[in-house]
């Protein structure tokens, strides 16, 4: 194919050195050439592609995202909508009859409070449907099931709550059916067990892929990529039916337990190549729906949440195999386990550009956030988890606390951290451009304000999805920046870069190849 250059709008390479371009050359999949117009004498053969009043960008690089798990949402009763019991029953009875010989009836994305009612195992019983039932929290860290559920995991009156987890119960001293953090995880493997067909998994992953590409999104972490999910991808990789790149973060079956040592003797960070790439080994330090916390409340100081078991041994080893890490950690103590862990593991590293991840980092203190910027950490944080925590904090939920402010996007970059955007999807909205101006405007949909001063600049945002989230991945040297050698991944958007108005995709590249252009784009018309 003959090079391709992008004139006219503008190019916002994503690099401080190289300002105010006027022309991109692509080549052979890269970019070739960044400069003024009179580098396009040296190109008197290129197609040109105009760009006219939009802008020009490297595709978007979501450094949190579920992928292999959210492919599989429409294969599940959507319970996001349920505001009624009637609504939830209906909508799992529909799931039950469209997949009869699922082992386990699935409803995802849960939102309590977008319900009027509680819920047990008692009323899922009364759907009188013969299968365990388990009903998703949006959070992907609690559930309820029924009791067919509870008697499939082996839950009953005497068991134990595992560390970092809890099982509920009522007055009676009997399991409500609610599963928490470390409970919920081993609920959640045990339910996905039916779904693990390679044949079809790839099939919605690649549909998924593309819904992907219409957000710009041309690059994902996989942050919860299981044994079966790594065997997906890297079939889909080697058959070209991978339509965006993906760096697989290994994981455990069951979310929250250590990673088996099979897996560390496996292929370790950087193996693999631009389309299919192991990237950090994830691991829990706390919960997500209940994260660890320490707080003065009033005269007490009061600790709240779930705390994993210590990994410093386990990221110890993961490290001295070769693999980079990456931690969740959304509450304090839960930081505070983090860094203790990267203090000890930046001892031992054999590469001495560890690049630590904290992911989440929601509620840290000033002083964590200054350690963590001394060894470097990379915060990977989700701007769209405004929406969630300012509902909470408007229904009372989330109490203003003096020394954790939620979310303080400005306070870890001011504190020297490099930050790398992402969206946690399926659980925190995903497109780009819409939860930037959220990072911006720190404002939820209905208008409540949540701390607007951690606001940073739109354009900030951006650079987060593009050039942080590569640095995050170790993938600098080839995506993240519009500058000679790197890969063709480009977003061409409508609109001003501002949270006034969110800019659309116009078109996305990948590989110097066009696979989306948005309804009434140039590059949408057959003449062009």
């Amino acid at each position: 194919m003959p090079a391709r250059a992008f004139v006219g709008g503008r190019i916002a390479t994503m690099d401080p050195s190289l300002r105010d371009p006027e022309v991109l050359i692509i080549n052979n999949a890269r970019v070739e050439a960044v400069g003024q117009r009179e580098l396009l004498d040296a190109y008197p053969h290129a197609e040109v592609q105009p760009l006219g009043d939009r802008t020009l960008l490297p595709g978007f690089i979501d450094a949190h995202n579920h992928l292999s798990v959210a492919a599989l949402h429409p294969r599940w009763a959507d319970l996001s909508d349920a505001r009624t019991l009637e609504q939830l029953e209906e909508a799992l009875q529909v799931q039950a009859r469209a997949e009869p010989e699922a082992p386990w009836v699935r409803g995802v994305l849960w939102d309590e409070l977008q319900s009027d009612f509680p819920l047990t195992r008692y009323e899922l019983d009364r759907l009188g449907i013969d299968r365990p039932i388990i009903v998703v929290h949006f959070t992907y860290h609690q559930c309820v099931v029924s009791s067919p559920g509870l008697d499939a995991l082996g839950i009953g009156r005497q068991t134990r709550d595992p560390d970092g987890g809890e099982i509920a119960r009522g007055s009676d001293g009997e399991p409500t059916g609610l599963l928490v953090e470390r409970a919920w995880s081993e609920a959640q493997a045990a339910s996905l067990a039916g779904y693990a067909d390679p044949d079809r998994w790839g099939d919605w992953i690649e549909k998924r892929a593309r819904f992907l590409l219409e957000q710009g999104i041309t690059c994902v972490h996989d942050a919860a990529c299981s044994p079966e999910a790594e065997t997906v991808y890297r079939r889909l990789a080697s058959s070209g039916r991978l339509p965006i790149s993906v760096l697989a973060m290994p994981h455990p079956r069951a979310w929250f337990s250590a990673p088996p040592r099979e897996r560390l003797e496996g292929p370790a960070t950087g193996e693999g190549d631009e389309r299919f790439r192991i990237g950090p080994m994830k691991f829990f330090a706390d919960g997500g729906a209940h994260p660890a916390v320490e707080v003065a409340l009033g005269e007490h100081r009061v600790t709240l949440g779930h705390l994993f078991p210590d990994m410093t041994d386990a990221i110890a080893m993961a490290v001295d195999r070769g693999f980079r890490v990456a931690v969740h950690a959304m509450g304090n103590r839960g930081v505070e386990s983090a860094l203790r862990a990267f203090e000890w593991a930046a001892r031992i590293a054999r590469d001495a550009d560890h690049r630590f991840r904290l992911e989440h980092a929601t509620l840290a203190t000033r002083d964590q956030m200054k350690r963590l910027a001394a060894l470097g950490v990379i915060g990977v944080v989700q701007p769209g988890f405004l929406e969630a925590f300012g509902r909470y904090r408007e229904a009372g939920l989330l109490p203003p606390m003096d020394e954790l402010t939620p979310l303080a996007f400005r306070d870890l970059g001011e504190a020297g951290l490099l930050l790398a955007a992402s969206s946690d999807d399926p659980c925190g909205p995903l497109h780009p451009l819409q939860t930037s101006c959220i990072g911006v405007t720190r404002c939820t949909s209905s208008g409540f304000p949540l701390e607007p001063e951690q606001g940073l600049d739109y354009e900030d945002w951006l650079s987060a999805y593009t050039f942080g989230a590569a640095y995050a991945g170790g993938q600098e040297s080839e995506r993240g920046t519009l500058t000679p050698g790197k890969r063709a991944d480009l977003v061409v958007v409508e609109g001003k870069l501002e949270a006034a108005r969110a800019p659309r995709v116009a078109e996305t590249w990948v590989g110097g190849e066009l696979v989306y252009a948005a309804e009434g784009s140039p590059s949408d018309d057959p003449a062009t």
